[in-house]
Order: C-alpha cells, then sequence, then structure tokens
C-alpha cells in the first residue's frame, strides 16, 4: 500500500523547529556532519518544501536558495524507497520553474547520484569532501 505524503512550501520563520530536527536527525545524528557546516546562515532566506505524512507528522525536508540550487534534502530513514525524496525534488524543480529559474543545481552524496539522475540531473563535476562526505555537482538537463 502506497503511502500517502504531502509536501508543503514552508518558510524558516515558521517552520524552524520541524526543518532542523529532520536535518538534526539525518545530517548530525546519522552522518555525522559537524553542526557548525550544517547551519550556514542561509536558512533564513531559502524557500522550504516540507513533506508530512498521513498523520502530520515531518518526514522529509529540502531547502531552495534564490539562485535555483536545491539543498538540504533528508527523508527519515523510515520513509526512504518510498517515493518522498522524489517528491520533494520535483516539488522544487516546479517550484523553480515557475518563477522562471531553470538552471538548477544541487550537491549530491555519492550514493544518492542515481537517485536524481532519474530526476534528470547529471554529474558536472569531479568528486569532492564536504562534511567529510564525497559529493559531486549536478545539474537539471532541460
Amino acid at each position: 500500500m502506497k503511502k500517502h505524503i504531502t509536501i508543503q512550501n514552508v518558510s524558516w520563520q515558521t517552520h524552524a523547529q520541524a526543518l532542523s530536527a529532520l536535518r538534526e536527525a539525518v545530517f548530525i545524528q546519522e552522518q555525522q556532519v559537524p553542526i557548525a557546516l550544517e547551519w550556514d546562515g542561509l536558512d533564513e532566506t531559502a524557500q522550504h518544501l516540507l513533506a508530512l505524512n498521513d498523520a502530520g507528522e515531518p518526514i522529509g525536508c529540502a531547502r531552495l536558495l534564490g539562485d535555483g540550487t536545491i539543498g538540504r534534502m533528508v527523508v527519515l530513514k523510515p520513509w526512504r524507497q518510498q517515493g518522498v525524496g522524489m517528491a520533494l525534488l520535483r516539488q522544487a524543480i516546479a517550484l523553480y520553474r515557475q518563477l522562471g529559474i531553470h538552471n538548477i543545481t544541487l550537491s549530491a552524496q555519492m550514493h544518492a547520484i542515481k537517485f536524481y539522475e532519474k530526476a534528470g540531473f547529471i554529474v558536472c563535476s569531479e568528486p569532492y569532501l564536504d562534511a567529510g562526505i564525497k559529493h559531486v555537482d549536478m545539474r537539471l538537463l532541460g
């Protein structure tokens, strides 16, 4: 049975608690990203997407910067491989296109390359370390 999720466009000012809790769970606790690297001061002016399960509980999020960069995308472990990440990604792409932004980029962890390729992104850099984790830059074709 496919679980129902909702993606909401939210701001840091109204949803900081839910957004930060999701990112802390995945980036800081699970992936051991240093706190100082996670909180970069860009959240207050960014657009955010929040994924909620059918009980209204936060299960994933993504951050959209004004330059077309999708980042800080997380899905809680129990909800992975269930379409939550793709729903967040498709919503982010749709929002950028509505704003007339077509140069959409992101920094992907190596294990997530195939996921982003399914949505039309291609690798456009050599691998590099970010917060001690190997990443590549990717951009959306089309």
